[in-house]
């Protein structure tokens, strides 16, 4: 089966390094179907490239590859890795009772808009089953409380692990993770929060933006970190509102924004089009 290689690149910036590397592509008589690059404020390089496969004529097989590019990766002081699109991501979602965002990825995977497996979903509620069992999708209902969040979430960790997942999505899940469950998944826990960020972290932010009288309401995707929504942002969009909008207005107006903002993070990740820098990311759209 023909599949291509996404090459993702991090590195001090050097003069020669968009050389080096495809120089490296043209010698294993590969062909690249698409680069980007770009060089951050203080000098790091990051690049995405998608090359065409071994079964395009790619000299290097698929457990050759790590290899043969260590070296050049150690001249430079490359951190790098290497994904094959016949192997998609594994994805599973996490929801509370707010089903919106979750409706929204369920129907952009059954139309293949998002290029993953989803072997699960995980809920401390039992509303969204029937939803969830409709297409074909094991769910898992892990009630918490207060008093067993770190059962609960040891649970939860034990599910996803069985199901071998890579990316988890909290598509609103309506509990706040601890530092162990963030470092089993570094990087690839995505979160939508219903607000602009930084403006409004936490719970209640549409009710909070109708008080301060904004004229401006957004949803934020993030990785997530130990800190309260204060991950690194993937995407952000926002809608202006006036005086005449109450809070039951802003949040249908701002769940359309969500599920827009989570399903495009969503796909920017599975497609390794992200690469986080410190407290950034650069995407490559």
């Amino acid at each position: 089966m023909s599949y291509n290689l996404r090459l993702l690149i991090s590195c001090p910036d050097r003069r020669g390094l968009i050389a080096a590397i495809s120089s490296f592509v043209s010698l294993h008589d590969g062909n690249i179907l698409s680069a980007d690059q770009f060089v951050s404020d203080s000098g790091s390089f990051f690049m995405r490239l998608e090359i065409e496969g071994e079964g395009n004529g790619f000299g290097l097989a698929r457990e050759e590859f790590g290899g043969a590019f260590a070296p050049l990766a150690r001249r430079y002081g490359m951190d790098w890795r290497v994904t094959h699109t016949d192997r998609p991501k594994r994805m599973a979602v996490l929801v509370s009772k707010y089903d919106h965002c979750l409706i929204d990825l369920l129907w952009r995977w059954e139309s293949r808009d998002l290029e993953a497996e989803l072997p699960v979903v995980i809920s401390n509620h039992d509303d969204l089953r029937s939803r969830v069992e409709s297409y074909g999708i094991p769910y898992v209902h892990l009630p918490v409380t207060k008093g067993t969040k770190a059962e609960q979430e040891a649970k939860v960790l034990e599910v996803l692990g069985s199901h071998a997942v890579d990316l988890v999505v909290l598509a609103r899940y309506m509990q706040i993770l601890s530092p162990d469950f963030v470092a089993a998944y570094p990087e690839r826990i995505i979160n939508i929060h219903h607000s602009f960020l930084p403006a409004f972290v936490g719970a209640e932010p549409y009710r909070r933006a109708h008080e301060r009288g904004v004229k401006m309401i957004g949803a934020t995707a993030h990785y997530v970190t130990d800190e309260l929504d204060a991950g690194q942002i993937i995407h952000q969009d926002v809608a202006h509102v006036t005086h005449r909008h109450g809070v039951g207005d802003l949040v249908r107006l701002g769940g359309e924004i969500e599920r827009r903002v989570l399903a495009r993070a969503v796909r920017w990740h599975l497609e390794d089009r992200v690469l986080v820098d410190g407290d950034r990311t650069v995407v490559f759209e």
